[in-house]
Formats: C-alpha cells, sequence, structure tokens
C-alpha cells in the first residue's frame, strides 16, 4: 500500500514470474478468478459457437458455465463412484467430431488421470484445459513429479478465500505455451496491447491499441502482494491439510459411527491436496436422511456443506440442455449422501474431536 501502486503493476509480474517457477510452467498469468483462467484458456484456443467441450457433471458451475460464454455446448459425463473425478472411459465415450476440448477437473483435491488423458486427447487434436482449483499443490506420481495443473494444455488455479492459498479472490493461468499465453494476457485486460498498465508509470505511454473484444480479468497488485507471502507457504499448508484428513480419518474410524460413515481415500501416490474432505453417509442404516443430518450438526454448531450439486440436476442444464437425473446414475446416487466436514489449515485436533461428537450424537442417534 505505501507504494501507492494499488491495481496491476510489478507486483502482479512478480507473483505470475514466482508462481511460474514453483510449478514448473513456462508461462503464468494473474487472473482475478480461476474462472477468468478457464475462459480465457478456451478462448485462446478457439472454443466457439458449434463447438463442444466435455465436462463433467460433478463440479461447481463455473467450470462449465465459460464454455456456454464461448456459445459452446457443455457435455456432462458421469464420474467414477470411488474419485468423483470423470473416468477416462467417460470422457472418450463422449467423444464427438465437434469436440474441441475437455474440462480436466481435480475434485476436492485429489488428481484424476489427466496424464492418461492427455495421453489420449494429444493425437486427436483435443485440448485438455486442467481445473485445478481445488488441486494445488497436488504433484501427481509423487514427489518427483508434476504439479496437477501443469499437465494439460492450460491449467487454471483458484486463489479464493477457502483454497490452499488465497489472495481473498483471485486465480492464475498456466501454460508452456507462449501463443496461449500472450492472448490470456492481452484478454485479461479489455484487450488492450500488452503492458498497458506501464502507460501510468515513467516507463510507459498514453498510446494504447484494442486488438480484439477483451474482459476485465486482471489480478490487482494487492491480491499479488498476498499471493507471494501465501506462495511461500503453500506446502507447510498443504502439510497442513494431509494431517488433519489423516486425524479424521483416524477419529472418525475408531469412533462408534465408524461404520455410517465411508470415508474419503487418496490416490495411491498420495497426491490428494485435501481441499475438501467429503464423507458420505450409510443412508440405508439411517432414519435421516443428509440434510437431516447437515440440519443436527448446524444445531450443534458445526457447520457443513455439500460440494457439489451435480450440474444436471440444476434447472439451467435441466431446462436449455435436456440433460436428466438417470442419465448419470453415479452422480445422482453419490450426491443424496455426500456432506464436506470442516477443514482448514488452522484446525485443531480438538477441532476435529469436536466435528466427530457431533457425528456420534446425530449420525449415531439416527442408527437403525
Amino acid at each position: 500500500m505505501e507504494s501507492g501502486w494499488l491495481t496491476t503493476g510489478a507486483r502482479t509480474r512478480e507473483f505470475e514470474a514466482t508462481f511460474a517457477e514453483f510449478v514448473g510452467s513456462a508461462h503464468a498469468v494473474a487472473l482475478n478468478s480461476a474462472t477468468a483462467a478457464l475462459h480465457l484458456g478456451l478462448e485462446a484456443f478457439g472454443v466457439g459457437a458449434g463447438d463442444e467441450v466435455i465436462v463433467p457433471t460433478w463440479t461447481f458451475t463455473a467450470s462449465a458455465e465459460v464454455i456456454v460464454y464461448r456459445g459452446a455446448r457443455p457435455v456432462l459425463v458421469d464420474v467414477e463412484g470411488e474419485t468423483l473425478n470423470a473416468s477416462l472411459e467417460a470422457i472418450v465415450a463422449a467423444i464427438t467430431p465437434r469436440t474441441r476440448a475437455v474440462m480436466a477437473v481435480h475434485i476436492a483435491g485429489r488428481p484424476m488421470a489427466v496424464r492418461e488423458l492427455v495421453g489420449e486427447l494429444s493425437p486427436r487434436g483435443i485440448a485438455v484445459i486442467e481445473d485445478t482449483a481445488h488441486a494445488f499443490p497436488s504433484r501427481i506420481g509423487g514427489a518427483s513429479g508434476p504439479l496437477a495443473g501443469t499437465v494439460g494444455a492450460v491449467g487454471a488455479y483458484s486463489f479464493y478465500a477457502t483454497k490452499t492459498i488465497t489472495t481473498g479472490e483471485g486465480g492464475m493461468l498456466v501454460t508452456d505455451d507462449p501463443a496461449i499465453a500472450d492472448r490470456a494476457r492481452l484478454m485479461s485486460l479489455h484487450g488492450i496491447s500488452h503492458d498497458a498498465w506501464k502507460r501510468y508509470t515513467a516507463a510507459g505511454s498514453w498510446y494504447y491499441e484494442v486488438e480484439d473484444a477483451g474482459f476485465k480479468y486482471n489480478m490487482t497488485d494487492m491480491a499479488a502482494a498476498m499471493g507471494l507471502v501465501q506462495l511461500s507457504r503453500a506446502e507447510e499448508l498443504l502439510s497442513a491439510r494431509r494431517e488433519l484428513a489423516a486425524t479424521y480419518a483416524l477419529r472418525i474410524a475408531r469412533s462408534s459411527v465408524g461404520d455410517l460413515i465411508e470415508l474419503p481415500t487418496d490416490a495411491p501416490d498420495g497426491s490428494h491436496a485435501w481441499h475438501l474432505y467429503i464423507v458420505r453417509l450409510a443412508l440405508e442404516r439411517l432414519t435421516l436422511d443428509r440434510g437431516q443430518v447437515i440440519d443436527g450438526l448446524k444445531e450443534l454448531g458445526i457447520g457443513t456443506s455439500v460440494h457439489f450439486i451435480p450440474l444436471h440436476l440444476h434447472p439451467y442444464y435441466r431446462r436449455d440442455w435436456g440433460y436428466r437425473a438417470p442419465d448419470f446414475p453415479v452422480a445422482s446416487h453419490e450426491y443424496q449422501r455426500v456432506i464436506s466436514l470442516p477443514i482448514w489449515p488452522g484446525m485443531s485436533t480438538a477441532d476435529i474431536e469436536r466435528v466427530v461428537r457431533g457425528l456420534v450424537v446425530v449420525v449415531g442417534g439416527a442408527r437403525r
């Protein structure tokens, strides 16, 4: 703040360079959201009217709405029961001659099989855009593997308030393709010629050119300053989340309701970032439904949520695109029994024990 420069400037460029080095990508473009990164990724590939983009039904609406922004059709696919990620088989089965790209979503922080997906789709000329909003900083395949978000042609990261690192609101597009990076940078600030922000500095000029009809997606230096500090703590914050997930698993499994709650699983390579801790209720053995369990926990002062209501169940995707629940049997079934328990790096073991005691009261009290 003392610098006097609050919007996009030198601190934002520093954050981009530092983030690109951290994840191992050639280019990074700082933006105001991961939604903006997904949108600009599609735009850079020229996705437009008449095209199709495959996206899992189990995701936040941003993953699909950006497809609609481009005038293309969102082609929803069902998910795997264990991971809630789209399977390679489901994606391949949905490919048509109109398929231009696939949104590879890493739900809850567990990376999907993105390397296999890229290997399958690259020869077909289909772009893979990684929605990595939940999965930073997961490494795929172990400590020496690539970070989620750097395997596809474009990776989109979120720095929203609840994410592993945060700038309050914010996101980042990463790519190894200089043409994509240049296009994203141009379109992120009204389509104005490169480095237009410098026109307010001694090194800049009053003259600029509008090269295309762009968007207002730039990150501020205020947010970037926060991001730089947060990035230095990324591994620490990831470690904290993994410890919390392990503690949850141990405490729930040892509780009296361990048989009524199905725990989330890590990937075989241990790459889960644990942005969310999604458990599932054995509803067939309970007298309460998922909504009643959430209400019961709320009465005890324990806030939970549902991530996510599958897209095919929302009015817009049913009305405008014709999707129906029977078309997605796995997602439709699993949605009825998922609950996201509280998880954030500042939680203590005592906090987790309080949540588990609440589950014992509410879920245990509903045992058939």
